[in-house]
């Protein structure tokens, strides 16, 4: 089989082109890196030549709603208009465990995503993920000054990207199924404690602070509406253990 990565070279994306390599399929990563540039649709179409399946784990650093629904809206538009031109079969996409029932900030994005692929023509699979592991690292880069870092008080249930991609390149493989179960981590955790935790690991010298977000965005990373609902499929790599086996392991540079 033929697949597709869009966004191969990013968090999820990476583990997913290593998995598909490994279980002795074709995979054509999507990316600027490649040529392919998902904004405007340049190379969309020769990429996807020959793909059965696309699996679109793009993404965007941004917490801006507007910023985040103009690149979701234009990604999605485009690569969906090629995929039903080139008469790809499956499109499995990634979004965020109740993204559209929050819809604000970065989430607003991922669920104009999700509308565009529900209602587009090409049969879908969706799998709503909680935050990565990575999400602690990626928090510490936005937001840290001069020695200090300021993160939002948020409530999350952590799950490694790799578990996330093996179930990713599961589902590309079999036939579409529209929504499919939540995938969460396995315990609950707060991000400020994610953050010190890796600051540690990694041994910075960063001090680590949080705050109260204002808005609906701040009001669900606090409230739990974030987390996953008690029925939701669970990944077994804990966050303290993704630390020993991915940032304690790694000699410091």
């Amino acid at each position: 089989m033929k697949i597709a990565i869009a966004g191969g070279t990013g968090t999820v994306g990476r583990h997913v082109t290593e998995l598909v390599g490994r279980r002795g399929h074709e995979s054509v990563v999507i990316a600027r890196s490649t040529g392919v540039d998902l904004q405007s649709g340049a190379g969309l179409a020769g990429a996807l030549a020959g793909v059965d399946v696309v699996i679109d784990v793009v993404s965007i650093a941004t917490l801006s709603a507007a910023a985040s629904s103009r690149f979701f809206g234009a990604t999605s538009t485009n690569l969906l208009r090629a995929e039903a031109s080139s008469g790809l079969r499956h499109h499995v996409s990634l979004s965020i465990v109740n993204a559209s029932r929050v819809s604000a900030g970065y989430y607003a994005g991922k669920t104009v995503q999700e509308n565009i692929v529900t209602a587009g023509s090409v049969p879908w699979t969706m799998l709503r993920a909680t935050q990565f592991h990575e999400f602690a690292v990626q928090t510490l880069q936005r937001s840290t000054r001069a020695g200090l870092a300021v993160v939002p008080v948020m409530r999350t249930q952590p799950v490694a990207a790799r578990e996330v991609a093996e179930r990713l390149v599961e589902l590309a493989l079999g036939s579409p199924r529209g929504h499919v179960p939540d995938l969460g981590g396995p315990r609950e955790e707060h991000l400020l404690d994610m953050v010190r935790a890796y600051v540690r690991a990694s041994r910075r010298r960063i001090r680590v602070v949080q705050i109260r977000l204002p808005g609906r965005m701040g009001t669900a990373m606090r409230d739990g509406s974030l987390l996953p609902a008690g029925n939701t499929d669970r990944g077994t790599q804990s966050f303290a253990e993704w630390l020993d086996s991915d940032v304690r392991a790694t000699p410091a540079g």
